[in-house]
């Protein structure tokens, strides 16, 4: 499902699916498209603009959950298959516990040391630059089927060239492992991407349900993403009043126009 909405419970992800229905459609106005705009949700592809270019449009206030995927969707993907083993990785790490959640919780440290390894290596592939750039562009972008990031910032959209913030993010961010911060908790549990020594996102097991049990999760603060894009993308442009364009995607977007 997308956006990972099955890590809400059904009320929330409603109001959450919503809201992002209702910026897309707010986006695609702004540009000058009509009411029934094209787009294609389940490729990442929220608003078509008049070029044919997708743009993923994020709204929300404090995160954004980019991925919630179980065994089977790492397993079947043909474009987690080739991503330099970091695909095998991931199953590993949900490998680690054992099919029943029951059985988890009757023995969580056991398990919880078990994926430690799982997690330390996927770190060390994740801190190779092509090995990054390959999963940042699948999660972002559909690897590479969406051209632009826009993201709705205190009423304004904000539209980013999809290549330029993954180029960004491999050369701006530190990727590395959780720590345990308390007596009780475990280290090496999460993949934790770092920007200026802050956390900007993370990769995690998620197993605190029946429900939602043995499923990998990967979230990414908005404001600290944010910071990284306007400290490092300066040159901007206003498009109108409510959409402002920056860097490479201003020789590309809003050239029907012309």
């Amino acid at each position: 499902m997308k956006n990972g909405y099955r890590g809400l419970s059904s009320e929330a992800a409603k109001i959450v699916r919503q809201r992002g229905y209702d910026d897309a459609l707010e986006f695609a106005l702004a540009i000058g498209l009509d009411m029934d705009y094209k787009r294609d949700p389940f490729a990442k592809k929220d608003v078509i603009d008049p070029s044919g270019d997708a743009h993923s449009v994020k709204g929300g206030e404090k995160k954004w959950q980019i991925f919630l995927y179980g065994r089977n969707r790492f397993l079947n993907d043909e474009f987690f298959q080739v991503m330099n083993g970091i695909g095998n990785l991931l199953i590993a790490c949900i490998d680690s516990f054992p099919p029943s959640f029951e059985e988890y919780q009757k023995n969580k440290q056991k398990y919880k040391e078990l994926l430690r390894q799982h997690m330390v290596a996927l770190k060390e592939k994740l801190q190779e630059p092509n090995r990054l750039k390959a999963l940042i562009s699948k999660s972002m972008f559909n690897g590479g089927e969406v051209n632009y990031l826009t993201v709705k910032d205190k009423g304004v959209f904000h539209v980013f060239w999809g290549r330029q913030i993954i180029d960004l993010f491999v050369r701006k961010i530190d990727v590395v492992n959780s720590k345990a911060i308390s007596v009780n908790q475990t280290p090496e549990q999460k993949v934790v991407f770092k920007y200026k020594g802050f956390n900007l996102g993370e990769i995690e097991m998620r197993n605190d349900t029946p429900i939602h049990y043995r499923e990998i999760r990967f979230n990414m603060l908005k404001r600290k993403f944010m910071e990284m894009v306007f400290d490092n993308i300066k040159h901007k442009i206003k498009y109108n009043e409510f959409v402002y364009v920056y860097g490479e995607a201003i020789n590309k977007f809003g050239k029907w126009k012309k």
